[in-house]
């Protein structure tokens, strides 16, 4: 441990982090977990995770299986990961754009942002009788298996890229997927070049989708915003006057966050 790591865990409230630790394990683990799972995947001593769990649970953190005994994540989680997601600015200035949005094209509409490999909803509006498969807010999706993921790494440099996916063959490729990483690169930077991405029927047959990015005041990318059309294929008589609109929508959000550019406007690779 270097002189730094030292003089930062100097700092540190040893309860507090093993508390986190345990968080962090039981999120990782998508599972309900036993009191003996947990002490071996966070290498803590007995005691001091019993200690750590009772607390958690007391505070709603964790939650404990009345009939298995087995340990889960508790409501307090979602209730904190649901207020991050109402006090982000794109949230904010956003939700009444894609009311908006889905008033002027009849389809649902979203905003997602990206964590990490996965596309994350954080906010949405239904169209009237919309019969495709709901998406809600909170939901996770692979970056790289979706429209509105592809859209998202636009914003990524070479490097960044293949830091986030080390590996040369992306997990869990399906048909009409890219399977290899340098697939996903060459498609990122036709849809970067293009300014936008109208995918028919590539994460889910019988659904389109029509994504422009979200940039923020240094023009980076935020987020983006997209709207879910239920056919196969955009009629040609639709196809420009719904993608004008999301674009019409992106370069809404994107001005009121701070961006001078056009949403949909080329931008030069850092």
């Amino acid at each position: 441990m270097s002189d730094t790591e030292k003089d930062a865990r100097k700092y540190l409230i040893p309860g507090l982090e093993r508390g986190l630790i345990i968080l962090m394990e039981l999120s990782r683990s998508h599972r309900e977990m036993s009191f003996a799972e947990i002490v071996k995947c966070v290498d803590i001593p007995k005691a001091t995770a019993y200690r750590a769990i009772q607390t958690l649970e007391y505070m709603g953190f964790i939650r404990r299986h009345p009939s298995t005994g087995l340990y889960s994540l508790g409501v307090n989680v979602l209730r904190l990961g649901f207020e991050y997601v109402a006090s982000l600015d794109v949230v904010q200035v956003g939700q009444p754009v894609i009311e908006s949005l889905r008033d002027k094209t009849g389809c649902s509409s979203h905003i997602a942002i990206r964590d990490g490999r996965d596309v994350i909803y954080v906010a949405r509006v239904s169209a009237a009788n919309a019969t495709v498969r709901r998406v809600s807010v909170g939901t996770r999706l692979p970056a790289h298996r979706t429209s509105l993921g592809r859209m998202l790494l636009t914003g990524l440099s070479r490097q960044e890229f293949e830091a986030l996916y080390p590996e040369s063959t992306l997990p869990d490729a399906e048909p009409g997927a890219p399977a290899d990483r340098e697939a996903l690169w060459q498609l990122v930077q036709e849809d970067r070049e293009r300014g936008y991405v109208i995918a028919e029927s590539f994460f889910q047959f019988g659904i389109s989708s029509i994504v422009y990015p979200l940039y923020n005041h240094d023009g980076e990318v935020e987020g983006v915003v997209s709207i879910m059309v239920p056919v196969h294929e955009i009629p040609e008589q639709d196809r420009e006057r719904l993608r004008l609109e999301v674009a019409e929508a992106a370069n809404g959000i994107s001005n009121l966050l701070g961006y001078q550019g056009s949403a949909g406007g080329q931008r030069q690779m850092r």
